[in-house]
């Protein structure tokens, strides 16, 4: 089985976390995002997972530490890891096809803007699965209509009458990813276009025209990282999951100093907690000063400095500094606020 991870893009949506980062390793509890998404698709699915190809972006932005951290979670899980890259933004089904070597035998797509906490059997014996979370308003997102056999027979985005509540949410599963493939390369020689860019659901759409069969696999919560409000709840959600699973999440190495820490929380190695109460729902990157604050519900990237602050659904950037009043903030890395 491979996982392949799209995810050149540069995450415009979270900035100014995402200008000196990658949207995909800015940290949710700790772990970068798609350190998250990779490890629990592999824990899914069940099985040896023998390669993990990531499709990552210009060199000046995914550079050779992002590269090597990436192979390091492709050796975590006993994987071969494959650097692909997407210079050109021209789309989900583009990205796919950057990684072309890669397309062949039985694979997870995952596009790494998200994060996922699922228990199902994987049905192997479809073409292909697409992987859903019921929605309460299904016209916002992507939906799948179903068959009276339970198969997907159409992808619908955004519609104005109800299809159904199950969103596509991103991930997907292929018996052989040679199907999709043949399919996307078309979709490319052709010049089939949407929104100004090759898209993965053209190939899906060719592959259902052939008759392939695509069911739904549902997981339980779908946590999307695309902005700050929404990775500061995705960060909340994920230390309630992990709280009772992870024995790692508050380091030995901290300094506390009249100090208190509510669980759950993630604190990273040689954080300082001066006249700090720190939590519920915090996480606090090595090397993190915090100083006469309060901080609940918050993200605090690594060597950042926060002084005389009542911080709740706040993130701050690595080398960071705050010393304010304001409550829900947002500061890019190296940036200062006082």
């Amino acid at each position: 089985m491979k996982i392949i991870v799209p995810m050149a893009g540069r995450g415009s949506r979270l900035r100014p976390h995402t200008l000196t980062i990658p949207k995909p390793l800015i940290p949710i509890a700790g772990k970068p995002i798609v350190n998250r998404l990779v490890t629990d698709i592999a824990n899914v699915i069940g099985e040896k997972i023998e390669e993990v190809a990531f499709i990552i972006g210009d060199p000046a932005w995914f550079d050779e530490e992002v590269v090597k951290n990436l192979e390091d979670l492709a050796t975590s899980l006993g994987a071969k890891a494959s650097i692909y890259r997407q210079l050109d933004p021209k789309g989900t089904g583009h990205a796919i096809m950057c990684a072309e070597p890669s397309l062949s035998g039985p694979a997870v797509i995952a596009y790494a803007d998200t994060l996922i906490r699922a228990e199902f059997d994987l049905d192997k014996e479809a073409d292909s699965v697409i992987w859903t979370k019921k929605v309460e308003n299904p016209e916002a997102y992507g939906v799948v209509n179903l068959d009276d056999n339970g198969n997907i027979k159409e992808l619908v985005e955004k519609p104005t009458e109800f299809v159904s509540d199950e969103a596509v949410i991103g991930i997907y599963y292929f018996k052989e990813l040679k199907d999709l493939k043949k399919e996307l390369e078309y979709v490319i020689e052709n010049e089939i276009i949407h929104g100004g860019e090759y898209q993965i659901n053209d190939g899906i759409k060719r592959m259902m025209e052939k008759g392939k069969v695509f069911r739904t696999a549902t997981v339980d919560e779908w946590m999307d990282c695309g902005n700050k409000e929404v990775a500061v709840e995705a960060n909340t959600k994920m230390l309630g999951f992990i709280k009772d699973k992870e024995t790692d999440l508050i380091s030995e190495s901290i300094t506390l100093e009249n100090a208190t820490i509510n669980e759950p929380c993630f604190i990273g190695p040689n954080v300082v907690l001066r006249n700090a109460t720190v939590g519920p729902y915090a996480s606090i990157g090595e090397g993190t000063v915090i100083e006469n604050s309060t901080i609940s519900h918050s993200i605090v990237q690594k060597h950042a400095m926060v002084k005389n602050a009542d911080l709740e659904n706040a993130m701050i950037g690595n080398h960071a500094t705050f010393n304010a009043k304001f409550t829900n903030v947002s500061i890019g890395d190296y940036s200062s606020l006082k």
